[in-house]
């Protein structure tokens, strides 16, 4: 019997989808984007109706084209963000579409052109992300341009592709006039919100995920303030009171580290309370209001989330905040001329940049020869397939290849499901509203739900523009196939960097950084003492956003399948020690900060050595060994709880190793 159950939870287990795939077909917990989804339905169906009345379906469909682009890249919530988002991409897109119209039908020419605007796509995509979109589109629209015939002469297709972009452009601009400052307030008081849930998980299992939410909130607050703030120079601009009020939920921060680990009276529900008051200000704009009644401090910790509650308290109420009292040097971008010429010269030097861009041109250049040189009607689909998978900056190729098969089927059973039932001509326009809708909705799910939404738009649009009806289906499943396979090989087998990852130098250089903060927070031997209060805000924010990317890398390499999802796992408990060091580093500044004894220079060095030890045997070593480590010191001082931390850390083994 227990034979048979063995055997039969064998089966079981073999038959069940592994755990890369199945968090990949997991939808994510998103919002529905309301507004997102009304523009989409609009931006897509009413160039259809356009080019409709005036006989001229086919413009109608390329305006629609245009207009699905900027869908796509409609994602930021202020105003002059979606100006960049939306606007520049656009242009790009202009650019690929007239190449791939000028090489479209000429075999080798077809070729060699997609390859190098594949070539650029990939490198400039490490730029960032509106450099991100704008290499997609280039790319993308000029596979479309080589593919699909279009109207000529040569500018009339990127000018109605253009004008698809231009029109979702103006309809996310509509509220501005009325909503102003609205999305970048709300950055800043949900910042507010996630530092009050972390006050109220102090002390509690909960409070890791609360601080990784509030390292997020922190870093698109000031990603959206900073990026503003690089063109608007006013002393007395509003982006400078809310920096003035982002700038102040730092020392709030630091000092909820401490409440987590030794605090009494900061976690009391009128604090988290309090907190909750002051993102309702910010978010309303309000002004004065009644003094704080806190809990009496009962320590360092308390006092610490007290002083810097009243502090924030002061700035978010206060009219006008000291202008000169903000420090853009958390992160403001340098000009503009500097960051172009940082990021020219980082695309022409970097490894990665080129490394990425000859994967993406291989594959492209692959797709493209398919298509060009034998004979598949219509199969420009290939190297679309081959460009929303190997994007290099989306992620995991391998899952989202098996994502983009999955959700292209899907997408075809509902695009075939259309092309056979709906006739042609006007019913085309709501049919396209409903469908274009779900791209917003679908796209928050996750990767696999975003192809099941675009793939029936692009389909609906194509058949626009070759009338093929219901034979366009069986096709494109063909052409999806072959597209994720050239991915799979060219792009991800090939590789040996796809399946021998280097998260352990990332996590490496992590653990070096926390190094070098702990020296920072306290002062090594031989470094002059404690460093300046301002440096060592800045070098603990840069921490936390560096750790936040090393987490994400982490949780794109647990989608992978073996060996580098097994290596992710194995691994990822070290990449929460580590977190767990900072926080503890942080604490004991904090309680410093606020009356509790300095630790010995030797604590501090010693901590610090473990540190470096450790990050030196992560590069070393392909697996995670234990180490003992040594480390004494007053047990009633201010770093016991980092020292435990740290001995946490290095006696982390990985599965197999001697304990």
């Amino acid at each position: 019997m227990g034979d048979d159950k063995g055997g039969a939870g064998t089966r079981a287990g073999r038959l069940t989808p592994p755990d890369w795939l199945l968090a990949g077909l997991r939808p994510q917990t998103a919002p529905v984007p309301w507004a997102a989804v009304a523009r989409a339905g609009v931006a897509l169906s009413a160039p259809l109706a356009v080019g409709l009345a005036v006989g001229e379906p086919a413009y109608g469909a390329l305006v629609s084209m245009g207009a699905l682009s900027g869908v796509i890249g409609d994602t930021a919530d202020a105003y002059r963000m979606r100006i960049f988002n939306i606007a520049i991409p656009q242009l790009f897109g202009a650019v690929g579409v007239t190449l791939g119209t000028l090489v479209y039908g000429e075999g080798w020419p077809a070729v060699a052109a997609l390859t190098f605007v594949a070539l650029v796509s990939g490198m400039i995509s490490s730029i960032g992300a509106v450099a991100s979109v704008s290499g997609l589109l280039l790319l993308l629209n000029a596979v479309v341009g080589a593919g699909l015939p279009m109207p000529g002469p040569w500018w009339k297709a990127p000018l109605l592709l253009t004008l698809g972009g231009l029109f979702v452009l103006v309809l996310s601009l509509l509220a501005w006039p009325l909503r102003g400052r609205v999305p970048e307030r709300a950055a800043v008081a949900a910042a507010y919100r996630d530092v009050a849930d972390l006050l109220d998980a102090a002390g509690t299992s909960a409070y890791e995920e609360k601080r990784q939410a509030v390292t997020q909130s922190l870093n698109t607050s000031y990603d959206l303030i900073l990026a503003l703030r690089a063109r608007d120079h006013g002393r007395r601009s509003p982006l400078v009171r809310l920096l003035a009020q982002l700038n102040v939920l730092i020392p709030l921060v630091e000092g909820a580290a401490a409440a987590h680990l030794h605090g009494r009276a900061s976690r009391q529900p009128e604090i988290a309370a309090a907190v909750r008051d002051l993102a309702d200000a910010v978010a309303e704009g309000r002004g004065a209001a009644p003094e704080l009644v806190l809990p009496e401090p009962q320590g360092p910790a308390d006092r610490a989330v007290e002083a810097a509650l009243r502090h924030a308290a002061t700035v978010v109420h206060k009219a006008d905040p000291d202008p000169y009292n903000v420090d853009d040097r958390l992160g403001r971008p340098a000009a503009l001329r500097i960051r172009a010429r940082r990021a020219t010269r980082s695309v022409l030097l970097s490894e990665p940049s080129w490394r990425y861009g000859l994967r993406l041109a291989l594959c492209i250049g692959l797709a493209q020869a398919l298509v060009s040189l034998v004979v598949v009607p219509r199969s420009y689909w290939v190297a679309l397939t081959v460009t929303f998978v190997m994007k290099p900056d989306f992620g995991s190729v391998f899952s989202r290849a098996v994502l983009r098969a999955l959700g292209t089927a899907v997408g075809l059973v509902v695009a075939a499901a259309v092309l056979s039932q709906v006739p042609r001509g006007w019913w085309d326009v709501p049919v396209m509203a409903l469908l274009a809708a779900l791209i917003p909705a679908f796209s928050a799910k996750g990767y696999a739900f975003q192809t099941a939404a675009i793939t029936p738009v692009i389909l609906l649009l194509s058949d626009v523009l070759n009338h093929q009806g219901f034979d366009l289906v069986l096709p494109r499943l063909v052409d999806s196939l072959l597209g994720c396979g050239i991915a799979l090989v060219a792009g991800y087998l090939l590789w040996p960097e796809s399946w021998h990852t280097r998260i352990g130098d990332r996590l490496a250089t992590a653990v070096e950084d926390t190094a070098r903060y702990v020296a920072c927070a306290f002062g090594s031997a031989g470094d002059g003492g404690d460093q300046d209060q301002g440096e060592r805000v800045r070098s603990r924010r840069r921490l936390y956003r560096d750790l936040s990317s090393v987490r994400s890398e982490f949780q794109r390499a647990l989608t992978e399948p073996p060996p580098v999802g097994t290596r992710a796992a194995a691994w990822w408990p070290l990449v929460v020690a580590v977190e767990r060091i900072v926080d503890a580093t942080t604490a004991a500044r904090v309680r410093v900060s606020y009356g509790a004894q300095p630790p010995a220079r030797a604590e501090v060095a010693d901590v610090e050595q473990q540190l470096r030890e450790l990050a030196e045997g992560l590069r070393s070593s392909e697996v995670l060994v234990e180490v003992r480590a040594d480390l004494q010191g007053d047990e009633e001082g201010v770093l016991e709880p980092l020292r435990q931390e740290v001995k946490a850390a290095r006696a982390i083994a990985s599965p197999g190793q001697p304990g």
